[in-house]
């Protein structure tokens, strides 16, 4: 099996993996000084990240480039990066992105959640061994963090208002004396200083905050960036078009989506997110989701009759997007595709004024 191939079987590769030509050409051509430990300049982990056209390198996070690079810029120091702001706008995609340009690996993450454990964030123990042995090198099993440390690598943890407070906690001392103690073990190997390189790149989604809230010594340690939807409708639109494109490629989909109706899918989540239409939706009407609805459109309409997929499946795959918080979502999406899609022209805004009673239920 080739390596193109092996790729191609991956769902959603890791970002060095897709664009691991990219990352090559960039190093191979840096000449720029480079912080301690990282394998890109910021310069040219900047131009990884937001792109360069002249060079063929694509852009990757559409946002403001000024806040890549503060937060290139925070990652060069010892103080940690949290990325904050509304589900969907791409925080743990621009972790992914600055891991791969400045730690050539993104793969070193924690998932938040109520289940996480501090031995998911810094080692555990093979027990067979531990038993057999006794504590060594040989039965630790070393977590994220710790192999972040020892590696000189970032470590990503999504979604850390998601845990505990007493696992948010663990990391005061990883990010103060950037060093993880292991009583278990004597001497030198007992204590695992970080080498240069190594950072914490942090996630949390405003709709969760006061589910876990930080501590203000946890704080501390971090600098905050938040990460806020994209303005501009071209913008926004042309994301939503490369990204399901390439989903619907990886997905055996041989049609191209229809621009046109890209374009209504875009327009009905900015104006549902922004209240418009009289009633805001308390689902997360993202360009993630907006992703997701073109996704589900041309597998629709692909599989099931062989063509790109029209305003009918636009429509019913609304229906499973605009539902998920509150049974009244449902209305109020049925009532902006009554009152406010008639106010549009186009035979694609008709097409789905015509669909509304895919709705019903």
């Amino acid at each position: 099996m080739t390596s193109t191939t092996a790729e191609e079987q991956l769902q959603r590769p890791p970002a060095e993996v897709r664009y691991a030509e990219e990352l090559a050409a960039l190093r191979a051509e840096d000449g720029d000084h480079r912080p301690p430990g990282w394998e890109l300049s910021l310069r040219a982990a900047r131009r990884f990240i937001v792109g360069d056209e002249a060079a063929g390198i694509a852009r990757k996070f559409v946002g403001d480039p000024a806040l890549v690079e503060r937060a290139l810029v925070t990652l060069a120091t010892n103080r940690g990066l949290l990325l904050v702001g509304e589900p969907g706008t791409a925080k743990s995609l621009l972790s992914e992105l600055i891991a791969a340009a400045v730690s050539g690996t993104s793969r070193l993450t924690v998932q938040g959640g109520a289940a996480t454990t501090e031995d998911q964030i810094k080692y555990s123990w093979n027990y067979a061994l531990l038993v057999s042995e006794g504590p060594s090198t040989r039965s630790l099993v070393p977590a994220p963090m710790l192999r972040g440390m020892a590696e000189g690598r970032l470590v990503r943890f999504e979604e850390i208002t998601r845990c505990p407070l007493e696992v948010q906690d663990s990391l005061l001392s990883l990010l103060s004396e950037r060093v993880v103690a292991i009583p278990e073990l004597d001497g030198p190997e007992g204590m695992v200083f970080a080498q240069q390189g190594f950072n914490v790149i942090a996630t949390a989604n405003t709709r969760d905050r006061g589910v876990n809230e930080m501590s203000a010594a946890l704080k501390r340690r971090f600098n905050f960036e938040t990460v806020f939807p994209i303005p501009d409708l071209d913008a926004e639109l042309a994301l939503v078009e490369a990204e399901s494109a390439h989903l619907l490629r990886r997905s055996g989909v041989a049609a191209a989506p229809d621009r046109d109706l890209l374009e209504v899918l875009v327009t009905v989540f900015r104006e549902l997110r922004s209240g418009e239409g009289g009633d805001r939706p308390s689902s997360v009407l993202s360009t993630a989701e907006a992703v997701s609805v073109a996704h589900a459109v041309g597998l629709r309409g692909w599989y099931l009759r062989g063509e790109a997929g029209d305003a009918a499946d636009l429509v019913a795959s609304l229906a499973g997007t605009a539902a998920k918080d509150s049974p009244e979502d449902l209305a109020r999406l049925r009532r902006y595709l009554e009152q406010r899609v008639p106010r549009r022209r186009g035979p694609h805004w008709q097409a789905v004024h015509d669909a509304r009673h895919l709705l019903a239920g």
